[in-house]
């Protein structure tokens, strides 16, 4: 796959990928609103804290998705002077800045859940009004919609390759654990009169949502780094060079990952008494074997140098070798 954006830099070009990550955020956007108010409103009426705050958390996922309608714009944006290779790493840094709001929603949730849980041991807890049968409807309700929700994000990130809607995919799976546990709080206040219960559920929840957000925080370095997640793109690039007639010694290869594409650069060696057309088409013919071998690549650029030219000592890439 080479980049998107060519020609008139006036006009923009969607590529397929792009219109998939601008149509599952106006997607997320609109269902979280929906969901978010529902649940808000409902909780107000039924007399539930448990599903306002429920709601309240689910009206940070419409901070999120404004972020992804916002990056899905900006990617689409062509290269220019001050950024040659385009906006897409635009998708890691939202990325980033979805997994500092999952933490915030975690630690939210986390610090509520242990002060009740430390109430109840104090003995300082107040009793609570058991809620309409509202509450538990309402939620029911959101938890079926949020797994729509996560299905389809989790769909569309896996069809684009995209770290972000497979952050927010996770982020709405945690949304689904922690409306089963507003569920599950009501049923025990219904039922069992065990409002505690619903506390340390939270806090158990808040526990994993904290974790989901660190891990996206992780998985969104790699690509600011100038890394990638799957390391065996390098074999792959070795064996691709491999079968080109006349390309030898593939070193100082590096690889990174822009908008979950490959951005890939090698050396090789060629005959030193080869014409240099001849020596450019040994070098198509391995962008070419490269791009067989590797899907998502954005660009490639092979630097042909005469047999034996190659140092073992290179500072950056990966060497055949190694």
């Amino acid at each position: 796959m080479t980049p998107s954006h060519t020609g008139n830099p006036d006009t923009i070009r969607i590529s397929p990928r792009e219109k998939i990550l601008l149509r599952a955020s106006w997607i997320s956007t609109i269902g979280n609103t929906i969901l978010s108010a529902a649940k808000i409103v409902a909780g107000y009426l039924a007399g539930s804290i448990a599903v306002v705050g429920d709601g309240i958390d689910s009206a940070t996922d419409i901070a999120i998705s404004l972020v992804m309608v916002f990056t899905a714009s900006l990617v689409r944006r062509p290269p220019d002077k001050k950024h040659v290779y385009g906006y897409v790493k635009a998708e890691s840094i939202a990325a980033k800045v979805l997994s500092l709001l999952i933490f915030y929603a975690g630690a939210r949730v986390l610090v509520a859940s242990g002060s009740d849980i430390l109430d109840a041991i104090n003995g300082e807890s107040a009793a609570r009004e058991i809620p309409l049968p509202l509450a538990i409807h309402v939620t029911f309700f959101s938890i079926i919609a949020k797994l729509a929700l996560t299905a389809y994000q989790a769909r569309q990130a896996k069809r684009a390759n995209s770290i972000l809607l497979r952050a927010n995919a996770r982020n709405m799976l945690n949304d689904v654990y922690l409306s089963s546990c507003v569920l599950l709080g009501l049923f025990c206040t219904f039922s069992l009169d065990m409002p505690l219960l619903d506390s340390i559920t939270g806090l158990l929840v808040s526990l994993f949502i904290i974790r989901g957000s660190l891990h996206i925080f992780k998985e969104s370095n790699v690509e600011l780094m100038d890394g990638v997640n799957d390391e065996t793109v390098y074999a792959r690039i070795f064996e691709a060079v491999e079968r080109v007639p006349g390309a030898r010694n593939p070193h100082r290869t590096r690889s990174r990952q822009i908008g979950g594409m490959y951005m890939i650069a090698l050396d090789i060696e060629a005959d030193g008494n080869i014409s240099l057309r001849e020596a450019h088409a040994i070098a198509e013919a391995v962008e070419e074997s490269i791009k067989e071998a590797i899907e998502n690549v954005y660009d490639i650029v092979v630097h042909v140098e005469p047999s034996g030219h190659g140092s073992q000592d290179e500072k950056y890439g990966i060497n055949s070798s190694s």
